[in-house]
């Protein structure tokens, strides 16, 4: 007797459908950098290096720090990350280290390491995230995407909406109020401010504030005193860094008529709370809000 053509039909496309169903899933893991590069790996990444500190703690606040095979330099939050090994520093990266460490991932930052460099990392067949948040939803994106990369997606989105709900909350509270002409030194000789790119200025925004140098399309360029007392800001914001203050008070005492000097209005803030796109610059901004409120309602 010979099988029945619907019959025979039906147990095939049975057959197919429970053997897809007890294969194992496989689908590549994507996601595009800050270069707009699509990186695709066949599996989340298990072995992962970082080659900048906010790379590392990018990495740690999604979860992913059981992935982390090494660090560069400066990695040092949180502390668990100082006694990582090392790969050398900024801009002299131990490639052979990386290679012989085969690493699933390589994350960079992206205008701090030399693409030269990136590059040869590559061409061993080794996937390179670059990264360069240049606004406060790049840090939140950074978040969302490494952790997909590392197989920590639920961490990353969860990390990614509480930085965003925190952000949010400042600008809902200060953005609106009347603005404040902030100046932000970067550094005093030659002496250096942050121009209208850089994400520091979206932190100045958030507070209600107004870089004044924000016209400038350089992210760190260069001024003259003269053009800051022009500026005439009401708030004078630096870094201090772990030999004090980089620039005090002192510098600015000759230029009495400017306003900020004249009210005695500086604020110096930890550098790794403000300089680094990590989650941590929420609590740079939560400062920096109150210091910009604090001349707001002096006036």
């Amino acid at each position: 007797m010979r099988p029945h053509p619907i019959r025979t039909l039906a147990c095939a496309i049975c057959a197919i459908c429970v053997a897809a169903a007890i294969a194992p899933a496989r689908a590549d893991v994507v996601a595009s950098d800050d270069a707009g590069r699509e990186l695709r790996l066949r599996a989340p990444a298990k072995r992962v290096i970082s080659l900048a500190p906010h790379a590392t703690e990018l990495l740690y606040a999604v979860h992913a720090d059981d992935t982390i095979a090494a660090v560069t330099e400066y990695s040092d939050y949180p502390a668990a990350a100082s006694r990582l090994p090392r790969v050398g520093g900024l801009g002299s990266i131990d490639i052979e280290g990386i290679v012989a460490s085969k690493p699933d991932l390589v994350v960079a930052w992206r205008s701090g390491t030399p693409e030269t460099q990136l590059a040869a990392i590559e061409r061993f067949g080794i996937a390179v995230f670059r990264s360069e948040p240049r606004s406060l939803d790049d840090i939140a994106t950074s978040l969302e995407r490494l952790g997909r990369l590392t197989g920590h997606a639920n961490d990353g989105d969860r990390a990614a909406r509480e930085f965003r709900g925190r952000i949010e909350s400042l600008r809902a509270t200060y953005a609106q109020r009347p603005p404040v002409r902030v100046f932000y030194q970067v550094w005093g000789s030659p002496l250096m401010t942050i121009g209208g790119p850089h994400v520091i200025t979206r932190v100045i925004e958030v507070c209600g504030g107004r870089n004044v140098f924000a016209a400038l399309d350089a992210l760190a360029p260069t001024v003259d005193p003269e053009a800051v007392v022009a500026a005439d800001p009401e708030l004078i914001v630096t870094a201090a860094g772990t030999d004090g203050r980089i620039v005090d008070e002192a510098r600015w005492a000759r230029w009495s008529g400017m306003t900020a000097v004249k009210r005695k209005r500086y604020l110096f803030i930890d550098p790794d709370l403000i300089t680094r796109s990590t989650p941590r610059i929420a609590d740079g901004a939560a400062l920096l809000c109150r210091a910009i409120e604090a001349v707001r309602a002096a006036r």
